[in-house]
């Protein structure tokens, strides 16, 4: 046969293949799912996934990203291990599975003996297609031999940016994902989560050692959400606000705060103004935890007061509002907080009420312990002593440190691990390399956790410089995840675009920032100013050529330098 007519065969076969594809896919939506048509990317990340390729989908909260392992999980003929963050979250996704005819298992530390051992012998009789699990749970020598055992054809990291050390959720136990891909013979990976700078993609790769992820990213805009600031100048006035707004929004919201002290007090005052409101945070009893999202995801409490504790994974549609009382410690932070609103496509407001001084509190939480060459030193030598007796487990090394362990011990030999200093087998134990490693060593890789403080300091500013800024909201937050969405220059929603910094305008007209005069004399916080067709007002802020302004009636707005003249 001529090399011309293989090339038609070949391509009237992947044709063929393709149709076959698109009509078992159809099928499967309609009848299994109860859904008509997938939404844009779905079908990328689905078709990248059936063709055996490793793939980071970076869709937007309520994008459908479940159905992207859900589809090939029904197609694929192993089973597809899905490991998840969130315990509560595994609980909704099982229910729904099993809902549709789907069987599911999950293996968590919340499960009574008897439903964990059932779950156990699903697994190793091959009867549940698909595996929740928890990173802490892959990480157990004994799980992992049983899905060794098994056939895993998918393995799938939900909210993936917690692999990543540049990511804003960084979680410890999320470093041994890469571990278990490769003791499971490295089956094709699914990543899925709603942000992602390209430092954290490219980290993500390095993480799971996967070097050619196929990334599919659908953009983050979402049209329906309506973000805006409102500057406060102290916090008894912030609380007014905070009240005020929560009782002008219809529907149900959430309200975050930094802290557990702000949560409750912003519950207490809330319940005292005959709001109908939950709480959550993380120091309360699980039980309590567990009746407050109930309450709040039924429809019996309108309001969620919570640290960022709650949140990820919850499937509620329908929240109109999100209030942030403080500033969060990075843009990736806030729109996931921020993103949980308006998942149904009805329009929904994202309010931040911004008070410089909350400033500090973030810049408390970043002064974090992250591992030093002397505790890098300390695990390496612990484990060249257990070593002695042939390759050792995790608790082992932990059991021999004991009270001198590093709080984030999982870090010390992840860290260890990159540096060639220590080695994995495919039951997850550990021995040291070859070779004495010298103390430079030990300083060059300590030296990585330095880094990450100082970028953790500049997604702070970065998070500042949004809460002061007098330009369109949604293209300060395109232009930070470098989403390039093509002629997009203003949403013309939010309190920027509606209420430019400079001069009142109509959404209608076309709207263009015109280049500021030249810089005046030196604007300093607290004077009195003025700006053309506004009153005098006092300077609350000053960041780079942004100054933010309050002036009389509680009106606070953002303006170029240039247009401010002290009084």
């Amino acid at each position: 046969m001529a090399s011309s007519d293989k090339s038609a065969a070949a391509q009237r076969r992947v044709a063929k293949e393709a149709t076959a594809r698109t009509r078992l896919i159809g099928g499967l939506l309609r009848r299994v799912f109860g859904v008509e048509s997938l939404r844009p990317g779905q079908r990328q990340v689905i078709d990248s996934v059936l063709a055996g390729r490793n793939t980071l989908a970076i869709m937007p909260t309520g994008s459908g990203k479940s159905l992207c392992y859900q589809i090939p999980a029904s197609i694929l003929p192993g089973a597809t291990v899905v490991v998840s963050p969130l315990i509560s979250l595994m609980q909704d996704q099982l229910e729904k599975l099993e809902e549709i005819g789907i069987r599911a298992a999950q293996l968590n530390s919340s499960l009574p003996r008897a439903e964990e051992l059932e779950a156990l012998e699903s697994i190793r009789a091959r009867s549940s297609g698909i595996i929740f699990c928890t990173p802490e749970r892959l990480a157990m020598p004994e799980f992992l031999a049983l899905l060794q055992a098994s056939q895993v054809d998918l393995l799938v990291i939900d909210e993936a940016h917690c692999i990543s050390q540049w990511g804003h959720d960084f979680r410890p136990a999320y470093l041994g994902i890469g571990a278990a891909v490769a003791a499971l013979g490295r089956p094709p990976v699914l990543a899925l989560t709603a942000t992602a700078t390209g430092d954290v993609v490219a980290d993500i790769g390095q993480q799971l050692g996967v070097a050619d992820l196929n990334v599919i990213n659908t953009g983050i805009y979402r049209p329906n959400l309506h973000y805006q600031v409102v500057q406060s100048t102290n916090p008894d006035e912030k609380r007014a606000q905070a009240l005020e707004r929560v009782r002008s929004e219809t529907g149900v919201g959430i309200v975050y705060a930094a802290t557990v002290k702000a949560a409750e007090e912003m519950y207490a005052l809330l319940e005292a103004a005959g709001e109908s409101v939950a709480l959550y945070h993380g120091k309360l009893p699980a039980q309590q935890r567990r009746d407050s999202q109930e309450l709040f995801m039924n429809g019996a409490r309108r309001v969620m007061v919570a640290t960022n504790a709650f949140g990820m994974g919850i499937d509620k549609a329908d929240v109109r509002f999100v209030l942030h009382l403080q500033v969060p410690a990075n843009l990736e932070a806030y729109y996931q907080e921020s993103g949980r609103a308006g998942r149904d496509g009805q329009i929904a407001n994202c309010t931040l009420l911004y008070l410089q001084a909350d400033k500090r509190l973030q810049q408390f939480f970043l002064v974090k312990h992250y591992p030093e060459a002397n505790e890098l030193r300390t695990v390496y030598d612990a484990a060249c002593k257990l070593a002695a007796g042939g390759p050792f487990a995790f608790d082992a090394l932990k059991a021999e440190l004991g009270e001198a362990a590093p709080a984030m011990l999982q870090v010390c030999l992840k860290l260890l691990k990159d540096g060639k200093l220590l080695k994995q087998n495919r039951r997850l134990a550990w021995q040291p390399a070859a070779g004495e490693p010298s103390a430079a060593q030990f300083e060059r890789l300590a030296g990585v956790y330095a880094d990450k403080q100082e970028r953790d300091r500049e997604a702070l500013e970065q998070m500042v410089g949004y809460a002061q800024s007098g330009y369109c909201r949604w293209k300060l937050l395109l232009d930070y995840f470098g989403d390039e969405t093509p002629g997009f220059e203003r949403c013309c929603q939010c309190d920027n675009c509606l209420a430019p910094p400079q001069a009142a305008f109509d959404p209608g007209e076309t709207f263009a920032m015109p280049a500021p005069p030249a810089a005046g004399p030196q604007i300093e916080v607290g004077s009195q100013v003025k700006v053309a067709k506004f009153d005098i007002g006092t300077v609350l802020s000053v960041a780079g050529d942004q100054v933010t302004i309050a002036f009389p009636e509680n009106t606070t707005k953002t303006f170029m330098a240039g247009f401010v003249e002290p009084v």
